[in-house]
């Protein structure tokens, strides 16, 4: 349990899609912040791609090791 606790805190998708949520709502409860939703669909893109990428990465990783 613990290990597992500490790959989460440890993973780089996790961090990302935490960014993300608190992002979204953040800006849910403060609908006047100076964030458009262009800006806002584009960092969650962002952010999409970057965890598609690290997941990519590390399936191609471990796919080496075998």
């Amino acid at each position: 349990m613990i290990s597992k606790l500490k790959m989460l805190l440890s993973s780089r998708k996790f961090w990302a899609a935490l960014i993300g949520l608190m992002v979204m709502v953040v800006k849910i409860w403060k609908p006047d912040l100076p964030i458009e939703a262009e800006e806002l669909a584009a960092l969650v893109s962002v952010l999409a791609v970057y965890i598609l990428g690290t997941a990519i990465e590390d399936g191609l990783s471990a796919f080496a090791k075998l």
